[in-house]
């Protein structure tokens, strides 16, 4: 928000934006206004095509103080890069002062002014009148772009004057901040995920630094790509600040009057940045230009490299991104080798992940040769060593993925008095983390099993206000969507993972927040890219549904995948290049191919996943 330059976004599937600006509309900033009744509703601009850059018209001579709001509400809506137009409804004074960086407010309908105006002091209208904006919250940007979810109602005042030079009605007085209905932020806002790494995890033999998505919204049409690029460099949203690290040094910025970053005809970006080579060793800049690339390839997917420009125009570094591949470990780069499934006999079986066919083998080692009959299953993201859960959900166990490997002992066991209140479905981190959660009636409970092997920790959840019926922990480490019930309803949560730091405090996670607030029941979920949940759930008074989420709880634009009856289990990958797969009552396991429909893969199967 509050940008300062030109240019156009092209987002990767499922998100607005689009990489060309394509026309120019004009707003008309002169609506009339009725003098007294009832609200009114300031109805949001229609949505257009995400390609069509869309400006607003400055105040007419001799606008009202109703044309003069009327008009600034409709110029927040418009694509002008630093909103001069707005600032045109103003005082100089007022010019001067305001913020429109600080927030977005997002309100449910474009917002409602109230049109008996007020005089102040005297009945002489010359003195002033405050006008009262209304209306329902949706959400908020606040400054740092990120997205978080605020229901309850909006009011605020507005003052306008008439100046005693000119005669011209203007606002003198007004919050930081802008304000539009959600249909105009659609329109005007795309989400972007930044990267930025686990600040206390490495992966592989080379000790990979791990990749974790951070998810803000941009102004689609104003330079999104340099945007993008400050936004990286202001460092992380606060809600995720504490797990994360950059590997920009501290006062990295753009150099002076950068601008319209963008990729050249040869695909390769050129990102002048205000440091010197004496201030970033090579190993620096390569992870630099990966979070670089990482971040851009969501507004440019076409982008193959990457190079940091220091002062003086000299090379810092550059990055193929075949190189940045490897440079740091990403779970939505990571393609799964099989699907994992349960079949009749509840033993695990696998088939290739780019099978057409429905034929599936057992896997070696205990859980596909032995007799241990198991509910559910994760397989590591290595694909070496697998979790179940057997004995009716009262034990989890891990074995390796070898010919003639044994089951241990279980590492965790629930009291529950039936399968419903055991144990639910564990999931793996990329440093081999195992996690699982106990759903017993009697106090429900979250654990960590390190490396897959070590004693089983219990994982504090301070903020917990309920019961938690599932857990799955993302790729990074460092995040964990929990669905809890409560009063009989479900809410979809992220909290954010803390790891033990030495002082004995444990393993916790902190500060929950919704990934889905009209949802009311959540029966299966899955992590189905670096910051977007599959789930299948219920809002009030609906009919259950699968569709995708935002670990922000924004909304996300495109299609569900199709309607399927009697969802038990869904299984999504990170990489989204791979089928969906689900289990459902009627069907047993099935896949949906892109741009197909869904596919019987095995009858008798049960509780698919992909590594994770």
């Amino acid at each position: 928000m509050g940008a300062d330059r030109k240019g156009g976004a092209r987002g990767r599937p499922g998100r607005a934006g689009a990489y060309a600006a394509l026309g120019v509309v004009l707003l008309a900033g002169c609506a009339s206004m009725p003098d007294n009744g009832d609200l009114r509703n300031v109805e949001s601009t229609p949505r257009q095509d995400t390609g069509v850059r869309v400006f607003a018209m400055p105040p007419a001579e001799g606008a009202g103080p109703a044309e003069i709001m009327q008009g600034f509400l409709e110029a927040l809506t418009s694509d002008d890069p630093d909103y001069d137009t707005a600032r045109k409804y103003l005082t100089d004074e007022a010019a001067r002062a305001w913020r429109p960086e600080r927030s977005t407010t997002v309100l449910a309908n474009g917002p409602s002014i109230e049109p008996d105006c007020r005089p102040i002091g005297k009945p002489d209208p010359t003195n002033g009148v405050t006008c009262v904006l209304a209306g329902t919250q949706v959400a908020t940007v606040d400054s740092h772009q990120a997205y978080q979810p605020l229901g309850g109602s909006y009011s605020k005042k507005v003052h306008l004057a008439r100046s005693a030079k000119t005669g011209q009605w203007r606002i003198d007085g007004l919050p930081d901040g802008v304000v539009m209905g959600k249909s105009d932020f659609q329109r005007n806002y795309t989400s972007v995920d930044k990267y930025y790494f686990a600040s206390d995890t490495t992966v592989g033999a080379t000790g990979q630094p791990v990749a974790v998505a951070d998810p803000v919204f941009v102004r689609s049409k104003v330079d999104p790509m340099t945007q993008m690029v400050r936004s990286l460099l202001d460092g992380p949203t606060s809600w995720l600040g504490p797990v994360v690290r950059s590997s920009f040094p501290t006062g990295a910025a753009l150099q002076k009057d950068v601008s319209g970053l963008a990729p050249d005809d040869q695909n390769k970006l050129t990102v002048p940045l205000n440091l010197k080579e004496s201030q970033v060793a090579p190993s620096r800049c390569t992870e630099m230009a990966t979070q670089v690339l990482f971040t851009l390839r969501n507004l440019a997917p076409t982008l193959q490299s990457v190079e940091l420009e220091g002062v003086g125009g000299h090379r810092l570094c550059d990055l193929s991104e075949e190189r940045a591949e490897s440079a740091a470990w990403h779970g939505s780069a990571k393609n799964p080798e099989y699907l994992y499934f349960l079949d009749g006999k509840h033993r695990l079986v696998r088939m290739p992940t780019g099978s057409t066919g429905t034929g599936a083998l057992p896997v070696p080692g205990a859980f596909g040769e032995g007799d241990k009959g198991l509910e559910s299953v994760a397989v590591s993201r290595d694909e070496h060593s697998a979790a179940g859960v057997g004995d009716s959900g009262k034990s989890l166990y891990v074995t390796s993925l070898a010919s003639g490997s044994s089951l241990g002992n279980a590492l965790v066991t629930s009291a529950g008095a039936t399968p419903a209140d055991r144990l639910t479905t564990p999931s793996w981190d990329a440093r081999g983390d195992l996690w699982v959660a106990d759903r017993d009636q009697h106090g429900s409970r979250l654990y960590v099993v390190a490396q897959g092997s070590a004693k089983a920790q219990q994982v504090a959840v301070p903020d917990l206000a309920g019961q938690i019926k599932d857990a799955r922990v993302a790729a990074d480490g460092v995040r964990i969507a929990l669905v809890v019930e409560k009063d009989g309803k479900q809410s979809l949560l992220i909290g954010r993972i803390q790891r033990d730091d030495g002082t004995g405090q444990g393993t916790s996670v902190v500060e929950l927040r919704s990934a889905a607030p009209d949802l009311e029941q959540v029966s299966a979920l899955s992590w189905a890219g670096d910051s977007r949940l599959l789930a299948v759930g219920r809002e009030q008074g609906g009919v259950l549904q699968m569709r995708y989420v935002q670990v922000d709880g924004s909304t996300l634009d495109g299609p569900a995948p199709g309607a399927l009856t009697g969802v038990k289990a869904i299984a999504a990958s990170e990489d989204e290049r791979v089928p969906l797969v689900a289990y459902s009552e009627d069907d047993g396991v099935v896949r949906l191919p892109s741009g197909a429909q869904w596919q019987k893969v095995d009858k008798d199967g049960t509780a698919p996943v992909y590594p994770g």
